[in-house]
């Protein structure tokens, strides 16, 4: 059979494919997600991370190596914060939150602990509630740890420690209730530590007088190395402990297996003290009896420089699985991090040695092994605010509830009804004003204007002030975004256009022109994605408008997210890394990343890569396979949720959903001229006026039905309450929406053709250049979005305010292409 056999039988077949999409609705039930948010509550397993050095690595990296995403981080950052202070705490929490993993912040002074302020802890706490509305942060504040320790700076000044760290606790919990300070001192054996290597000269005098807790007149390994330096209930949230692996106690830097059960030891206050006193332990005093959680900052050392030397693999095994064991005996053990780190060490006379646990694949295989087998905790805790579901956010609807919104869709309906039965009466009575095909040559002015009004609403939503503009394009046409009308129409078009290429460049050279077709679009999305990330660090701009996204609770994320925002660059600065991680040069060449206005590109350019293998299928009118891989592709999609390209587009896009669109109108655009002639045909007309007369009115009927509280034949007691969340909702491509989308497109189509002349006489000056160059304004919009975000004193809310910014926007664009203003350059 072929589309030329028959209009009715055509005909009959499109009626088919739009009735075919009804039954698809119970698969394609919207879905929301929510992380899992304890915060920092402790759990029945304790957290386990790195602390990373930063500098080299990142959470990422550490990720990719040890296969698992970790629950806690941990960074050290200079206190006061200084600016350059406050972006490294940005970027580490950032990271965390990628992984969904609590934030651990030790806070390092780099001042005399009796010039610390209050204005300074108002600011660490000023930055933590930021931090968590921005990454929905959770974070242990860490402050000046091994404060017991004498190579600190700060360190044995229990006085001046107990008042700072008191009074950065004020702060931090009088800001936020998702941050808690943590106390952790190091382990107490050697204590006072006065032959430590790397004993450093105080910030501060050291008080003997508080420090010798049994009254003998002298500081010694007999006296309490934590009790002094105890903040008091109040400020401590979280307390913690030093428990790290240096070799043997005598013989720092020797690579020896740990003896066993060395950190039961430490942990019963047994190990390495060199007498026999019985000591009451850390982990009793302050975490049982006080119901503290504890923190263990750990690690095992590794001496490449060492002659005799057992396995890397045994000393860091053995003690990790030493850790692990100990959480059983001791469940107030909520967090554990790994020092992720090679460093010098002046223990070992300032060699460079290896704490690592990632950095060959056989140690990562084994820490894997063993966290999975053990009560460890790993995986996210807090919600995940990596790439992807940045980018799903950016999938929103209208801030209204779904019988509000099916009220509009029904309304909106009934309203197409109407405008397209009396575009028929118009076409009879004034014939005068109809649409002249042969006038106009091979080009569709009707689909030119209708992408100008598309394209002008695309731009009117993402410069977001309120005003009419704003008003017309969120509700003018019901349940169907202008995202569905952009790649419908795409496809048409080059369904038209292809042939015509094909028959002067030949099958080769189409595809030939096809490819570099997509290239460009592709190259043009790149520039476009650094370019905004380059302006957002020119002085007096701020790109954040494009570069991050404000969950408004209306997306595929739930109400529970509103007002979370999103970091869509959140790798980006990683490519001034050097040499540049792979992970973060991946995410910008499959345009992981990008403005959130912006992430539509993505699709047009796989669409417009599609073109050459449908088009062959189109030359051999082997429309129906296209179209029955088409539509198995759309239901697959909404049976398993497929995430086929790793691109922003693809999680508020999905390739294998929007596809179904772009074949139908690559198809309409091709088969044109059959298929007009067969819906223009007198049985076409009266089964088109039927089919749009029988959907409106049905839609009507339960609309009044669940309105006036009276019973619909057919339908259930709970039908209409359930239309909107299961085919019309606006986060997803779902069946009534592709009912909705036919509809708009067929009542547009009559409505112009009915009322061309005035409607062109109106309106066309404006609509139809921007059609024809609709990729162009596309490309444009994100920088006038980016101007109006940074017009000084602007009130987003004001009508009359976004009146002035939306007609100036779309005058600016049409100027510039009026004048062709790098035409030469961006795709059209």
């Amino acid at each position: 059979m072929t589309l030329r056999s028959s209009p009715v039988r055509l005909l009959l077949v499109v009626l088919a494919l739009v009735v075919l999409v009804l039954p698809a609705g119970a698969a394609v039930a919207a879905s929301g997600s929510g992380a899992e948010d304890p915060g920092l509550t402790p759990a029945a397993r304790p957290f386990f991370g790195p602390e990373l050095d930063w500098t080299n690595d990142s959470a990422q990296q550490y990720v990719a190596r040890l296969g698992t995403s970790p629950s806690v981080f941990s960074q050290a950052v200079r206190y006061p914060l200084s600016d350059d202070d406050g972006t490294y705490l940005e970027e580490f929490v950032a990271q965390a939150a990628q992984h969904g993993a609590v934030a651990e912040l030790t806070l390092e002074p780099q001042a005399a602990l009796e010039t610390l302020t209050a204005a300074d802890a108002a600011r660490l706490g000023r930055a933590l509630v930021r931090l968590h509305e921005d990454y929905d942060s959770e974070v242990l504040v860490r402050f000046a740890p091994e404060m017991n320790g004498s190579w600190q700076s700060w360190g044995q000044q229990p006085q001046a420690y107990v008042a700072a760290f008191r009074e950065v606790a004020t702060a931090v919990h009088a800001a936020t209730p998702h941050a808690r300070m943590l106390w952790a001192p190091a382990y107490g054996a050697g204590y006072p530590f006065s032959r430590a290597f790397g004993a450093v000269e105080g910030s501060g005098p050291r008080d003997r007088a508080q420090l010798d807790t049994d009254g003998d007149g002298d500081v010694t390994e007999v006296d309490d190395p934590y009790g002094p330096y105890y903040p008091g209930d109040a400020a401590v949230d979280w307390v913690g402990l030093s428990l790290y692996h240096f070799g043997e106690a005598q013989d720092f830097g020797a690579n020896v297996v740990p003896r066993r059960g060395e950190v039961e030891a430490r942990l019963e206050e047994s190990y390495g003290y060199g007498d026999e006193r019985t000591r009451t332990p850390f982990y009793e005093r302050f975490a049982e009896r006080r119901d503290k959680p504890m923190a263990v900052a750990t690690g095992a050392l590794f001496n490449p420089g060492a002659e005799a030397t057992d396995p890397q693999l045994d000393i860091k095994r053995t003690w990790w699985r030493q850790v692990f064991r100990a959480t059983v005996t001791h469940d107030r053990i909520a967090s554990i991090t790994w020092l992720e780190e090679r460093r010098p060490e002046a223990e070992v006379g300032g060699d460079t040695v290896d704490w690592r646990a990632t950095h060959t694949d056989r140690l990562a295989a084994a820490l894997r092994a063993d966290l999975a087998s053990r009560d460890v905790r790993t995986g996210p805790v807090t919600r995940v605010l990596d790439q992807e579901t940045a980018n799903t956010a950016t999938a929103q609807v209208r801030e209204t509830g779904g019988d509000e919104q099916m009220g509009w869709i029904v309304a909106s309906v009934a309203a197409m009804a109407l405008a397209y039965l009396s575009a028929g009466v118009v076409r009879r009575l004034v014939p005068s004003w109809r649409y002249d095909a042969e006038a106009h040559g091979s080009r569709d002015l009707r689909l030119d204007f209708l992408r100008g009004f598309i394209i002008i609403a695309v731009v009117v939503t993402h410069v977001e002030v309120a005003g009419p503009y704003s008003w017309i394009t969120l509700n003018a046409i019901g349940g169907v975004t202008g995202a569905e009308l952009f790649v419908l129409l795409s496809g048409v078009v080059m369904g038209m256009v292809q042939p015509a290429v094909m028959a002067r460049l030949g099958e080769w050279g189409a595809a030939v022109a096809a490819f570099k077709r997509a290239r460009k679009l592709y190259l043009t999305a790149l520039v476009v994605v650094v370019l905004v990330w380059v302006l957002g660090r020119v002085p007096g701009i701020d790109a954040r408008a494009v570069t991050t996204f404000t969950d408004r609770g209306t997306g595929a994320l739930g109400s529970g997210a509103s007002g979370q925002v999103y970091d869509l660059y959140g790798n980006f600065p990683r490519l001034l890394d050097y040499p540049p991680p792979w992970y973060a040069v991946r995410q910008l060449l499959l345009l992981e990343m990008g403005p959130w206005v912006f992430n539509i590109m993505g699709l047009f350019i796989v669409l417009s890569a599609l073109l050459v293998p449908l088009a062959w299928l189109m030359r051999r009118r082997l429309w129906w396979v296209a179209l029955a891989v088409s539509w198995t592709l759309y239901l697959l999609q909404a049976r398993f949720d497929w995430n086929v390209v790793p691109s922003q587009f693809e999680d508020v896009f999905p390739l294998l959903t929007w596809q179904v669109v772009f074949v139908h109108g690559l198809v309409l655009g091709w088969y044109r001229r059959p298929i007009t002639r067969a819906l223009t045909s007198r049985v076409g007309v009266a089964l088109v006026t039927l089919g749009v007369v029988l959907y409106a009115g049905a839609l009507a009927l339960l609309w009044a039905g669940h309105t006036y509280g009276f019973g619909v034949p057919f339908a259930g007691a709970g039908t209409y309450d359930s239309l909107y969340a299961h085919l019309y909702t606006r986060v997803f491509l779902q069946p009534g929406r592709l009912v909705d989308l036919v509809l708009v497109v067929v009542v547009s189509y009559a409505v112009l053709t009915a009322w061309w002349v005035p409607l062109e006489r109106a309106l066309g000056w404006l609509y139809v250049p921007l059609g024809q160059n609709s990729l162009y304004v596309f490309t444009v919009h994100v920088f006038f979005v980016l101007a109006v975000a940074n017009v000084p004193g602007l009130v987003r809310t004001s009508d009359w305010q976004g009146t002035v910014v939306h007609t100036a926007v779309i005058a600016a664009i049409w100027v510039m292409v009026r004048r062709k203003v790098l035409f030469s350059v961006i795709p059209r």
